[in-house]
């Protein structure tokens, strides 16, 4: 059977595309070339699905979530409270899995933060 290896791409609409992009570049480092490619560091991936009614990613219009992965949560919240980005006040840590944190970007999108146990 064929399979898929990776995820590829994960796209989002947005009232000001460039906007959008330098924000993910200047406040999470997310260091993309000028068509997206970006080169992530290898770890694990997650996919999984949700109760369509569950509250975990802000609003209940919100149908995905991105998360990604880091390595120093509290010192990526540090950052992003500095550059006025809004962080949510509260972070999860799941057992044997780690620790969770949350943004959102400024188009109202929830961004999940997660740095592996």
């Amino acid at each position: 059977m064929e399979r898929v290896v990776g995820i590829g791409g994960y796209f989002l609409r947005a009232s000001d595309p460039a906007a959008l992009g330098a924000w993910y570049r200047d406040c999470l480092g997310l260091d993309a070339d000028e068509n997206g490619l970006w080169q992530p560091g290898a770890g694990p991936t997650v996919f999984a699905a949700f109760e369509s009614g569950t509250d975990y990613f802000g609003s209940r219009t919100q149908q995905t979530m991105l998360n990604f992965r880091v390595r120093d949560l509290d010192a990526m919240l540090a950052q992003l409270r500095a550059v006025g980005a809004d962080v949510a006040d509260e972070t999860q840590d799941m057992d044997g899995v780690g620790r969770f944190g949350w943004v959102t970007d400024p188009e109202g999108n929830r961004v999940e933060l997660w740095q592996p146990a």
